[in-house]
Protein backbone atom coordinates (compact mmCIF):
# COMPACT_ATOMS: atom_id res chain seq x y z
CA UNK A 1 0.00 0.00 0.00
CA UNK A 2 1.20 3.39 -0.85
CA UNK A 3 0.32 6.63 0.79
CA UNK A 4 -0.02 10.50 -0.85
CA UNK A 5 2.01 12.36 0.79
CA UNK A 6 0.05 15.86 0.23
CA UNK A 7 1.67 18.51 -1.60
CA UNK A 8 1.10 22.10 -0.30
CA UNK A 9 -1.06 24.33 -2.86
CA UNK A 10 0.98 26.30 -5.21
CA UNK A 11 -1.35 30.07 -3.89
CA UNK A 12 -0.24 29.18 -0.35
CA UNK A 13 3.47 29.60 -0.83
CA UNK A 14 4.54 33.20 -1.61
CA UNK A 15 5.32 34.50 -5.10
CA UNK A 16 8.64 35.86 -6.33
CA UNK A 17 6.72 39.01 -7.42
CA UNK A 18 4.32 38.83 -4.04
CA UNK A 19 7.43 38.89 -1.48
CA UNK A 20 9.00 41.95 -3.64
CA UNK A 21 5.56 43.63 -3.73
CA UNK A 22 5.40 43.29 0.18
CA UNK A 23 8.77 44.12 0.92
CA UNK A 24 7.98 47.29 -1.39
CA UNK A 25 4.71 47.75 0.78
CA UNK A 26 7.25 47.73 3.74
CA UNK A 27 8.66 50.86 2.98
CA UNK A 28 6.35 53.59 2.26
CA UNK A 29 8.30 56.18 1.10
CA UNK A 30 9.73 53.56 -1.85
CA UNK A 31 5.73 52.49 -2.79
CA UNK A 32 4.90 56.35 -3.11
CA UNK A 33 8.68 56.33 -5.29
CA UNK A 34 7.45 53.96 -7.46
CA UNK A 35 3.94 54.97 -8.04
CA UNK A 36 5.03 58.30 -9.56
CA UNK A 37 7.94 56.61 -11.45
CA UNK A 38 4.91 55.17 -13.25
CA UNK A 39 3.12 57.96 -14.06
CA UNK A 40 5.85 59.59 -15.40
CA UNK A 41 6.77 56.35 -17.51
CA UNK A 42 3.47 56.51 -18.36
CA UNK A 43 3.34 60.24 -19.45
CA UNK A 44 7.02 58.94 -20.87
CA UNK A 45 5.44 56.87 -23.19
CA UNK A 46 1.70 57.45 -24.14
CA UNK A 47 2.18 61.60 -23.54
CA UNK A 48 3.05 62.57 -27.10
CA UNK A 49 0.22 60.17 -28.83
CA UNK A 50 -2.28 61.97 -26.69
CA UNK A 51 -1.12 65.59 -26.22
CA UNK A 52 1.71 66.49 -28.58
CA UNK A 53 -0.58 68.40 -30.91
CA UNK A 54 -2.18 70.13 -27.91
CA UNK A 55 1.41 70.90 -26.41
CA UNK A 56 2.70 72.53 -29.46
CA UNK A 57 -0.51 74.75 -30.60
CA UNK A 58 -0.37 78.39 -29.69
CA UNK A 59 -2.61 81.00 -27.66
CA UNK A 60 -1.94 84.07 -27.78
CA UNK A 61 -4.43 84.92 -25.92
CA UNK A 62 -3.29 82.49 -23.07
CA UNK A 63 -0.06 83.48 -22.70
CA UNK A 64 1.50 83.48 -19.68
CA UNK A 65 -1.74 82.57 -17.85
CA UNK A 66 -1.63 81.98 -14.31
CA UNK A 67 -1.96 78.07 -12.79
CA UNK A 68 -5.47 77.43 -11.14
CA UNK A 69 -7.47 79.09 -13.33
CA UNK A 70 -10.20 76.28 -13.84
CA UNK A 71 -11.84 78.31 -16.49
CA UNK A 72 -9.40 77.69 -20.06
CA UNK A 73 -10.13 73.68 -18.85
CA UNK A 74 -7.93 71.70 -16.94
CA UNK A 75 -5.42 71.77 -19.66
CA UNK A 76 -4.39 75.13 -18.13
CA UNK A 77 -4.72 74.21 -14.32
CA UNK A 78 -0.74 74.59 -14.33
CA UNK A 79 -1.17 77.90 -16.36
CA UNK A 80 0.35 78.88 -19.98
CA UNK A 81 3.59 79.54 -21.22
CA UNK A 82 5.25 82.51 -23.43
CA UNK A 83 3.20 81.52 -26.53
CA UNK A 84 -0.18 80.59 -24.99
CA UNK A 85 0.74 76.70 -24.63
CA UNK A 86 -0.81 74.91 -21.22
CA UNK A 87 2.40 74.09 -19.12
CA UNK A 88 0.53 70.68 -18.02
CA UNK A 89 0.56 69.19 -21.61
CA UNK A 90 4.09 70.37 -22.43
CA UNK A 91 5.06 68.38 -18.89
CA UNK A 92 3.85 65.54 -20.10
CA UNK A 93 5.17 65.60 -23.53
CA UNK A 94 7.96 66.92 -22.14
CA UNK A 95 8.77 64.15 -20.13
CA UNK A 96 9.78 61.49 -22.83
CA UNK A 97 13.41 63.33 -24.34
CA UNK A 98 14.22 63.41 -20.63
CA UNK A 99 13.50 60.22 -19.79
CA UNK A 100 14.90 58.94 -23.06
CA UNK A 101 18.10 60.68 -22.75
CA UNK A 102 18.94 59.77 -19.18
CA UNK A 103 17.53 56.09 -20.05
CA UNK A 104 19.68 55.85 -23.17
CA UNK A 105 23.00 57.65 -21.25
CA UNK A 106 22.35 54.86 -18.28
CA UNK A 107 21.86 51.85 -20.14
CA UNK A 108 24.79 52.26 -22.08
CA UNK A 109 27.05 53.55 -19.48
CA UNK A 110 26.28 50.17 -17.87
CA UNK A 111 26.93 48.02 -20.46
CA UNK A 112 30.54 49.55 -21.85
CA UNK A 113 31.59 50.36 -18.13
CA UNK A 114 29.96 46.50 -16.74
CA UNK A 115 31.79 44.92 -19.79
CA UNK A 116 35.15 46.53 -19.49
CA UNK A 117 35.07 46.14 -15.78
CA UNK A 118 33.97 42.32 -16.03
CA UNK A 119 37.22 42.06 -18.37
CA UNK A 120 39.49 44.09 -16.08
CA UNK A 121 38.78 42.41 -12.74
CA UNK A 122 38.85 38.90 -14.17
CA UNK A 123 41.61 39.33 -16.53
CA UNK A 124 45.65 38.79 -15.00
CA UNK A 125 47.37 40.08 -18.29
CA UNK A 126 47.54 43.60 -19.49
CA UNK A 127 43.98 44.42 -19.78
CA UNK A 128 44.13 44.36 -16.09
CA UNK A 129 46.31 47.26 -16.20
CA UNK A 130 45.31 49.34 -19.30
CA UNK A 131 41.73 49.36 -18.95
CA UNK A 132 41.55 51.61 -15.45
CA UNK A 133 43.96 53.41 -17.25
CA UNK A 134 40.70 54.51 -19.32
CA UNK A 135 38.60 55.37 -16.65
CA UNK A 136 41.40 57.46 -15.33
CA UNK A 137 41.62 59.66 -18.25
CA UNK A 138 37.80 60.38 -18.43
CA UNK A 139 37.99 60.93 -14.90
CA UNK A 140 40.48 63.71 -15.40
CA UNK A 141 38.37 65.23 -17.40
CA UNK A 142 35.00 67.30 -15.42
CA UNK A 143 32.08 65.35 -16.49
CA UNK A 144 29.92 68.66 -17.17
CA UNK A 145 32.59 70.46 -18.61
CA UNK A 146 33.43 67.59 -20.93
CA UNK A 147 30.02 67.44 -22.24
CA UNK A 148 30.14 71.47 -22.76
CA UNK A 149 33.46 71.08 -24.83
CA UNK A 150 31.92 68.49 -27.02
CA UNK A 151 28.34 69.23 -27.39
CA UNK A 152 29.68 72.85 -28.84
CA UNK A 153 31.46 71.04 -31.25
CA UNK A 154 28.87 68.78 -31.93
CA UNK A 155 24.85 69.19 -33.03
CA UNK A 156 23.13 69.17 -29.77
CA UNK A 157 21.09 66.45 -30.86
CA UNK A 158 19.27 63.62 -28.43
CA UNK A 159 21.60 61.09 -30.03
CA UNK A 160 25.08 63.14 -29.24
CA UNK A 161 23.55 64.50 -25.52
CA UNK A 162 23.23 60.41 -24.72
CA UNK A 163 26.49 59.66 -26.50
CA UNK A 164 28.42 62.60 -24.07
CA UNK A 165 26.65 61.44 -21.09
CA UNK A 166 26.93 57.87 -21.18
CA UNK A 167 31.12 58.79 -22.08
CA UNK A 168 31.19 60.52 -18.60
CA UNK A 169 29.59 57.83 -16.60
CA UNK A 170 31.71 54.81 -17.85
CA UNK A 171 33.89 55.02 -15.65
CA UNK A 172 31.23 54.67 -12.57
CA UNK A 173 30.42 50.95 -13.59
CA UNK A 174 33.95 50.22 -14.78
CA UNK A 175 35.86 50.48 -11.35
CA UNK A 176 32.39 49.49 -9.21
CA UNK A 177 32.40 46.00 -11.39
CA UNK A 178 36.59 45.74 -11.12
CA UNK A 179 36.10 45.87 -7.64
CA UNK A 180 33.48 43.68 -7.39
CA UNK A 181 34.97 40.91 -9.19
CA UNK A 182 38.45 41.21 -7.61
CA UNK A 183 36.89 40.02 -4.52
CA UNK A 184 34.07 37.41 -6.07
CA UNK A 185 37.29 35.76 -8.52
CA UNK A 186 39.13 34.88 -5.46
CA UNK A 187 35.93 33.16 -3.43
CA UNK A 188 35.61 29.18 -3.32
CA UNK A 189 32.66 28.45 -5.82
CA UNK A 190 34.83 30.37 -8.44
CA UNK A 191 37.71 28.53 -8.07
CA UNK A 192 35.36 25.26 -7.90
CA UNK A 193 34.25 26.45 -11.11
CA UNK A 194 37.88 26.71 -12.72
CA UNK A 195 38.35 23.03 -11.35
CA UNK A 196 35.58 21.40 -12.65
CA UNK A 197 36.85 22.89 -16.13
CA UNK A 198 34.33 25.49 -16.73
CA UNK A 199 35.41 28.21 -19.41
CA UNK A 200 35.98 32.26 -18.56
CA UNK A 201 33.19 32.72 -20.30
CA UNK A 202 30.66 30.69 -18.47
CA UNK A 203 32.48 31.98 -14.92
CA UNK A 204 31.96 35.79 -15.44
CA UNK A 205 28.23 35.00 -16.78
CA UNK A 206 27.05 32.56 -14.80
CA UNK A 207 28.57 32.86 -11.59
CA UNK A 208 29.96 36.50 -11.18
CA UNK A 209 28.08 38.70 -12.94
CA UNK A 210 24.44 37.73 -10.89
CA UNK A 211 26.47 38.58 -7.81
CA UNK A 212 27.71 42.24 -9.12
CA UNK A 213 24.66 42.79 -10.65
CA UNK A 214 22.65 44.41 -7.72
CA UNK A 215 25.22 46.78 -6.72
CA UNK A 216 25.05 47.58 -10.73
CA UNK A 217 21.15 48.07 -10.60
CA UNK A 218 21.45 50.04 -7.53
CA UNK A 219 23.97 52.39 -8.72
CA UNK A 220 22.18 53.08 -12.29
CA UNK A 221 18.68 54.08 -10.09
CA UNK A 222 20.93 56.61 -8.69
CA UNK A 223 23.02 57.01 -11.81
CA UNK A 224 19.48 58.15 -13.70
CA UNK A 225 18.82 61.30 -11.54
CA UNK A 226 22.62 62.21 -11.59
CA UNK A 227 22.13 62.03 -15.94
CA UNK A 228 18.68 63.68 -15.67
CA UNK A 229 19.74 66.52 -13.69
CA UNK A 230 23.08 66.63 -16.12
CA UNK A 231 20.83 67.03 -19.34
CA UNK A 232 18.71 69.31 -17.67
CA UNK A 233 21.81 71.47 -17.11
CA UNK A 234 22.77 71.43 -20.29
CA UNK A 235 19.03 72.52 -21.67
CA UNK A 236 19.54 75.20 -19.39
CA UNK A 237 22.78 76.10 -20.35
CA UNK A 238 21.53 76.52 -24.02
CA UNK A 239 23.47 73.40 -25.28
CA UNK A 240 20.64 70.43 -24.47
CA UNK A 241 18.16 69.60 -26.51
CA UNK A 242 16.84 72.46 -28.91
CA UNK A 243 13.05 73.93 -29.58
CA UNK A 244 10.96 72.48 -31.07
CA UNK A 245 11.90 69.54 -28.81
CA UNK A 246 11.12 69.45 -25.48
CA UNK A 247 12.69 68.67 -22.19
CA UNK A 248 11.76 70.06 -18.87
CA UNK A 249 15.34 71.27 -18.22
CA UNK A 250 14.56 73.12 -21.46
CA UNK A 251 11.29 74.51 -20.12
CA UNK A 252 13.22 75.87 -17.14
CA UNK A 253 15.20 77.64 -19.25
CA UNK A 254 12.67 79.48 -21.29
CA UNK A 255 10.63 80.46 -18.00
CA UNK A 256 14.19 82.32 -16.88
CA UNK A 257 13.12 85.43 -18.40
CA UNK A 258 9.48 85.46 -17.05
CA UNK A 259 10.81 84.57 -13.28
CA UNK A 260 9.51 88.28 -11.59
CA UNK A 261 6.03 88.03 -13.42
CA UNK A 262 5.39 84.58 -14.33
CA UNK A 263 7.56 82.05 -11.94
CA UNK A 264 5.33 79.17 -12.94
CA UNK A 265 6.99 78.72 -16.27
CA UNK A 266 10.26 77.44 -14.33
CA UNK A 267 8.85 76.02 -11.69
CA UNK A 268 6.57 73.40 -12.49
CA UNK A 269 8.94 72.02 -14.74
CA UNK A 270 11.49 72.33 -11.92
CA UNK A 271 8.94 70.83 -9.78
CA UNK A 272 8.79 67.83 -12.19
CA UNK A 273 12.24 67.24 -11.88
CA UNK A 274 12.64 67.47 -8.51
CA UNK A 275 10.39 65.11 -7.85
CA UNK A 276 11.46 62.25 -10.13
CA UNK A 277 15.00 62.83 -8.96
CA UNK A 278 13.66 62.04 -5.21
CA UNK A 279 12.03 59.28 -6.26
CA UNK A 280 14.89 57.60 -7.83
CA UNK A 281 16.74 58.37 -4.43
CA UNK A 282 14.04 56.79 -2.31
CA UNK A 283 13.51 54.01 -5.09
CA UNK A 284 17.72 53.66 -5.21
CA UNK A 285 17.81 53.48 -1.43
CA UNK A 286 14.81 50.45 -1.10
CA UNK A 287 16.49 48.32 -4.05
CA UNK A 288 20.16 48.93 -1.72
CA UNK A 289 18.17 47.07 1.34
CA UNK A 290 16.35 44.48 -0.75
CA UNK A 291 19.11 43.18 -2.94
CA UNK A 292 21.61 42.89 0.41
CA UNK A 293 20.65 39.29 2.07
CA UNK A 294 22.42 40.93 5.19
CA UNK A 295 19.43 44.12 5.73
CA UNK A 296 16.73 42.34 3.54
CA UNK A 297 15.45 40.79 6.96
CA UNK A 298 14.34 44.33 8.41
CA UNK A 299 11.91 44.86 4.73
CA UNK A 300 11.01 41.31 5.61
CA UNK A 301 9.94 41.74 9.06
CA UNK A 302 8.26 44.96 7.94
CA UNK A 303 6.32 42.97 5.05
CA UNK A 304 4.64 40.31 7.83
CA UNK A 305 3.56 42.32 10.18
CA UNK A 306 1.40 44.41 8.00
CA UNK A 307 0.25 41.10 6.61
Amino acid sequence: MTTSVPRPKADAEPTAVRAVLSMLWADKFATVAVIFLAVVLFCAIFGPWLLDAVATKQNLRGRNAPPFDFTRGWLFWLGGDALGRPLLARIVVAAQNTMMVAAGAVAASMVIGSALGLIAGYSRGRASQIIPRLADVIMSFPSLLLAVIVLYMLEPSVTNIILVLAITRIPVYLRTTRAEVLEVRERMFVQAARVMGASDTRIIFRHILPIVMPTLLTIATLDFAFVMLAESSLSFLGIGIQAPEITWGLMVSQGRPYMTNAWWLSFWPGLAIVLTTLSLNLLSNWLRVALDPTQRWRLEMGARKNG
